[in-house]
């Protein structure tokens, strides 16, 4: 994960990164995010132009939420000031970040997908030059059902994170929308059609 050399490397290179193309995947918690990343990871397991993005978290892992590296605070608080994260950000009372090596990846014309914020997506757009953002929505009784079954809030925190989704609007290029209330290989075959799109562009932008 420690990757300062990559930021240094790159730091030489004018922003935005090119060639390759971030995919990055949002959503309100409950829409089924890592469930739709997870049937897209075994679909193309065989696939070496995709990197499926392990984040790195200040939250213990657990049966029940997503595979990730854990840093306590302040270990994370380290690693960010030695440019170990390409880009990280706070919510829900959690750091998250994205390891810099994803840099190098889409600087070499690799596909890069990470479950990320709304709240960084401008930051993205600066970053990357071609980026595509996936919204993973679900009806809201789908979501408060999804987040009851998790067990991890209150039934007020629940509706907190509901009230909170329902403000969110995502604008600009390179937006699409995948509802995620039925059966996920519905939602996961939707997705695969952006991830084969983001690599068919990634193969024609190494030819330029």
């Amino acid at each position: 994960m420690v990757s300062a050399s990559i930021e240094r490397e790159l730091s030489a290179a004018a922003f935005p990164i090119r060639d390759g193309v971030f995919v990055a995947v949002v959503g309100p918690s409950g829409a089924g995010k890592d469930t739709v990343i997870g049937y897209a990871r075994a679909l193309f397991a065989d696939e070496n132009r995709l990197e499926f993005v392990r984040r790195v978290i200040t939250r213990p892992s657990d049966t029940t939420s997503e595979d990730h590296d854990t840093l306590a605070d302040a270990a994370f608080v380290e690693a960010e000031a030695d440019g170990a994260f390409a880009i990280s950000w706070e919510a829900h009372g959690l750091r998250y970040g994205i390891p810099a090596e994803v840099d190098w990846s889409v600087a070499n014309g690799r596909v890069a997908i990470a479950n990320v914020s709304r709240a960084i997506i401008p930051a993205l757009r600066d970053r990357y030059a071609n980026l595509a953002v996936v919204e993973i929505t679900a009806s809201p009784e789908i979501l408060a059902e999804r987040l009851a079954m998790r067990g991890r809030e209150s039934r007020g925190e629940v509706l907190a994170r509901l009230a909170r989704s329902a403000n969110v609007a995502l604008s600009g290029p390179g937006v699409t929308s995948i509802d995620n209330s039925g059966p996920r290989e519905a939602a996961g075959e939707r997705f695969a059609d952006v991830l084969r799109k983001a690599m068919a562009f990634s193969d024609m932008s190494g030819l330029i």
